[in-house]
């Protein structure tokens, strides 16, 4: 499908800087693509779901992946900002490098402070560039390798708040709670699943009491999140693979809720993808460990999910296309352009939206 089906006019207001608080006073769009919108908040949730429902969510922890290091090239430095976005190893990461034209295969990178002692090595941290592909990508490997590496990153790193923020805002304490769900726990994304931004400990009590059960899945989110769609048809666009699980356990609970009739509620496009990509065609969900790319657009048969919580997402970008192929394209551009004009917020830290599928 052309690109550009999927545009559409957002004032720079409608961003939102900071989440609503408490998390599950943000505002919900209800989309039901045969019955119109309704404009709920958060915490009406229990209410919008049935008894034996089954929610579903990432609980990926984001890691501090922005680095900013020195390259060493002989006699020769130059700053690059790295993002990390996909581990391969004990001690390889894959990322973007910016600007990309300072790095060749070889290139030794240093992160840290020069100043400080070496009585601590982990206030250092070198890198060498073994692969460079396009955009950006570049492949590293580093000079500590497993939970030595992590430390290492958790010290030297900062928090990667999408570019629609961090271009307008600095990176303060505050977000370093904002910018977790309250249930995350495996770390190893670069980005968070803001769906789940919106719960609290409250709103999963109140669930409980409606008879609507969760269970977790992990997918580590990618920076290719956020990278554009440059290209102008879909089927020319290259997803950036992320490492999802979902566990034999998960697996049969979710397969068990199906056959008493609950359905499947993905909190966030995250653990939709990974469900879609455990699903076998029959609608069975399987156990699933590995990488997954899957590009959802318009006319992909859903096999595994019936209603998708997420939030407002950037035009032109591989997540309109995947709630636009949920609930339709012109029922998402109309309930997009409601959200504008009623002052729905946008993004990471923006309102949410309950999609019932077409």
């Amino acid at each position: 499908m052309r690109v550009d089906l999927f545009d559409f006019d957002l004032p720079e207001d409608s961003i939102a800087l900071r989440p609503a608080e408490p998390r599950d006073a943000a505002r919900m769009l209800v989309v039901r693509p045969e019955a119109g919108f309704e404009d709920r908040i958060v915490r009406d949730l229990p209410d919008l779901l049935q008894p034996g429902d089954v929610l579903v969510l990432n609980n990926t922890k984001v890691i501090p992946s922005r680095l900013y290091g020195l390259r060493v090239r002989g006699d020769t430095a130059a700053r690059v900002e790295i993002m990390l976005h996909k581990r391969e190893g004990g001690d390889r990461w894959r990322a973007f490098a910016r600007p990309a034209k300072k790095l060749n295969v070889g290139d030794r990178i240093r992160f840290g402070d020069e100043s400080e002692s070496t009585a601590c090595e982990l206030v250092r941290l070198d890198a060498e560039v073994v692969e460079k592909g396009e955009g950006g990508d570049v492949g590293l490997r580093f000079s500590f390798a497993g939970a030595f590496l992590d430390e290492a990153i958790a010290r030297l790193g900062e928090l990667p708040l999408p570019p629609y923020i961090a271009g307008k805002r600095p990176t303060d304490d505050k977000d370093l709670s904002d910018y977790q769900t309250v249930y995350a726990r495996d770390e190893g994304a670069v980005a968070a699943p803001t769906a789940g931004l919106h719960f609290t400990e409250d709103l999963f009590r109140r669930l409980d009491e409606r008879g609507i059960a969760r269970h977790f899945v992990t997918l580590h989110v990618g920076a290719g999140t956020f990278l554009p769609v440059k290209a102008d048809d879909t089927d020319e666009h290259r997803m950036h693979a992320e490492w999802g699980s979902v566990s034999a356990e998960t697996a049969r609970a979710l397969n068990e809720a199906r056959a008493r009739g609950g359905r499947i509620v993905a909190v966030g496009t995250t653990s939709l993808r990974l469900l879609e990509s455990a699903a076998q065609d029959d609608g069975t969900i399987a156990p699933f460990s590995g990488d997954t790319a899957i590009f959802i657009t318009p006319g992909y048969r859903f096999k595994a999910v019936d209603v998708l919580m997420t939030n407002f997402h950037l035009p032109r970008s591989t997540l309109f296309m995947l709630v636009s192929a949920f609930a339709g394209l012109e029922c998402m551009k109309t309930a997009y352009a409601h959200a504008i004009e009623t002052g729905y917020r946008f993004y990471s830290y923006g309102d949410g939206s309950l999609l019932y599928r077409r």
